[in-house]
């Protein structure tokens, strides 16, 4: 079995098309209240718009990628930036567009180190793009706190219907794959995100799925966390819970394959990699594969192994000769999405060794 981190997959099934599509860099949102134990509400609405992109098809930069810009940049988190360092930090992350705005809290307890779920919540967003040096009208919002992630699901969309007026499903279609998240869930989760400890994060990440089970990123998270401890039972239970509408739903397919190999479940893997090799043929895909049918004793095992021979497979030469490509796209030209390959690519050579591993 071979263990390919699905963000190598995804970036090959994207193929040619990354470097012809917009590359949209969501930063969070800055905080325009006096009380700051609400920054993680900036944080949360970039997740939020961020995810959506993405489970839309749009090329969006990762957080890791923003949070490495920052640090390159010396910008301070929670900062609030000018449009100067906003441009500064799109064009050194290769953005066409970035997707930046502020929020404010109005109430009771705005001035206080706590607010209440019911205080006014108003925020607004604009979308700067950098290749035609213009930017959008103010899209904003207004309710109650309490009310967050439906007004971050309405901002997301029409974000979404700004940079993809052609292809954008109907609002209503959009919020049906989107049901509102509760806001201590929510909170949670984004805490989770930010904080630096990995017992902190899994105390968080938990809470948060106790809070809303349906809520399917943190689950992803929980899954990672048990992945990397190779406790592959445990990080089963958690792959299974990712929503089909989740960015991640092929990457935890492919990860759940894999834990259901190792655990001895040979049917339940061979049915989580087929839902990947259809949408992503490569020769890694079709090894596990034929690996699961083959302890399974199905005649399909020889056909997956034939396809899987005929290609190229992903070899650490390859990679590298990847990365050293992407690498110099990245340095030479501004064409839109040579960092978001080139830094996948170095990631992707860092960790090579451990998810080409044969088990």
């Amino acid at each position: 079995m071979q263990r390919l981190p699905f963000f190598v997959l995804g970036l090959l099934l994207c193929g040619n098309t990354v470097a012809q599509a917009d590359t949209v860099l969501v930063i969070p949102f800055f905080n325009q209240s006096t009380s700051q134990n609400i920054d993680w509400i900036g944080e949360a609405i970039a997740e939020t718009i961020r995810e959506s992109l993405a489970s839309q098809g749009v090329l969006v930069l990762s957080r890791d990628d923003r949070l490495e810009a920052y640090r390159r940049l010396s910008i301070r988190p929670n900062a609030v930036l000018t449009r100067a360092s906003i441009i500064k930090l799109g064009e050194a992350l290769d953005a066409s567009q970035v997707i930046y705005g502020h929020y404010e809290i109005a109430g009771a307890g705005a001035s206080q180190s706590e607010v209440a779920a019911r205080d006014s919540l108003h925020m607004g967003a604009r979308i700067l793009d950098l290749k035609h040096t213009r930017q959008s009208p103010e899209f904003e919002e207004i309710g109650a706190l309490e009310d967050l992630a439906s007004l971050e699901t309405h901002l997301a969309w029409r974000c979404l219907n700004s940079l993809a007026p052609k292809s954008a499903p109907s609002e209503q279609e959009f919020r049906r794959d989107r049901p509102p998240v509760r806001l201590d869930a929510m909170e949670n989760y984004i805490r989770g995100l930010l904080a630096t400890s990995l017992e902190q994060k899994h105390r968080l990440f938990t809470q948060a799925v106790r809070l809303a089970p349906r809520f399917s990123e943190p689950s992803f998270q929980l899954a990672k966390i048990a992945w990397d401890k190779k406790d592959y039972s445990l990080a089963s239970g958690w792959l299974e819970k990712v929503n089909r509408t989740d960015s991640h739903f092929f990457e935890a397919m492919f990860l759940l394959g894999l834990c259901r190999y190792y655990t001895a479940d040979f049917a339940g893997a061979e049915k989580n990699l087929e839902i990947v090799a259809a949408a992503v043929p490569l020769n890694e895909v079709l090894n596990d594969l034929g690996a699961a049918q083959l302890r399974l004793r199905s005649p399909s095992a020889v056909d997956n192994f034939r396809r899987a021979s005929r290609g190229i497979p992903l070899t650490p030469t390859i990679t590298s000769t990847w990365a050293t490509r992407c690498g110099s796209e990245a340095t030479s030209t501004r064409r839109p999405g040579s960092f978001a390959r080139y830094s996948t690519a170095i990631r992707t050579m860092q960790r090579l060794s451990f998810f080409l591993e044969g088990a």
